[in-house]
């Protein structure tokens, strides 16, 4: 392959193959990253949390002023251990199993940036729609509201690290939903790892409980952001779609963000 023709990356792509395919296929690595990730991209809004108590200009940016003070560093420590314990024996498990049935390929070629760029928004698109159907459900029908998904509503005002502050079922759930997302738009390994990422950052941001100046949904008017889902917590329902307004907007779900 001359050097015109080699995807930027290819040499990415070349060092994980060449070293890292045997620590990719650990059985652990998926549930252990997806938590690890998930602490560290709350690790900032943990700072703002802790900042707020002293710092006019970060109370600024809460949503809605009667959202009260930010949560306390003992809220944050048992929301974490809370995480922890269901990702040990729920998560940890499960994604254990599917990584021991998994056939895992490792294509010799990188995708090209146009192509992650495509996989990565097709699968926030599909995902999108699949949460959409699914979180309407658990709102709509009894059963699955108080079986799975009430725990996850404890939480009126959110903060970052409640995001996976989930029951054990709707933890899985979600996770089957993502997977069979990348299944379904058959997404290279990279473009899977990004949209994880990625997944797991706004679902951070969604929950955070600020309306940031840099937040993504400023950036980009589709997305609805904290101040769309922290309406949801706050009148316990519409709202329904993870990322996006549309769905919402055209199923009549749609609420007016909170104030802020």
């Amino acid at each position: 392959m001359n050097a015109t023709a080699t995807p930027v990356l290819q040499g990415l792509w070349e060092y994980v193959r060449a070293g890292q395919q045997d620590i990719l296929l650990s059985l652990y690595l998926p549930a252990s990253c997806a938590f690890l990730t998930h602490v560290l991209f709350c690790a900032p809004f943990l700072a703002l949390d802790a900042l707020g108590s002293v710092c006019q200009r970060v109370r600024s940016w809460r949503i809605a002023s009667g959202s009260g003070p930010p949560p306390s560093l003992w809220r944050w420590f048992d929301c974490f251990w809370r995480v922890l314990c269901k990702y040990v024996t729920t998560v940890l498990p499960a994604t254990a199993l599917f990584q021991s049935l998994r056939s895992c390929k490792f294509p010799e070629l990188a995708p090209t940036c146009w192509q992650l760029f495509v996989e990565v928004v097709a699968c926030f698109l599909l995902f999108d729609m699949l949460y959409f159907m699914w979180h309407y459900a658990m709102h709509r029908v009894p059963w699955l509201y108080h079986s799975i998904h009430q725990m996850h509503h404890q939480h009126h005002v959110p903060f970052a690290l409640a995001a996976q502050d989930s029951s054990p079922a709707e933890l899985l759930s979600l996770l089957l939903l993502a997977l069979s997302t990348v299944w379904v738009v058959g997404c290279h390994p990279l473009s899977e790892v990004i949209f994880h990422l990625l997944n797991s950052w706004l679902a951070v941001e969604d929950h955070c409980g600020y309306n940031l100046p840099w937040a993504l949904h400023r950036l980009l008017p589709c997305l609805g952001g904290a101040p769309f889902h922290q309406a949801h917590h706050s009148l316990q329902r519409g709202n329904y779609a993870p990322y996006f307004t549309h769905w919402d907007q055209l199923f009549g779900t749609y609420r007016t963000p909170v104030p802020y």
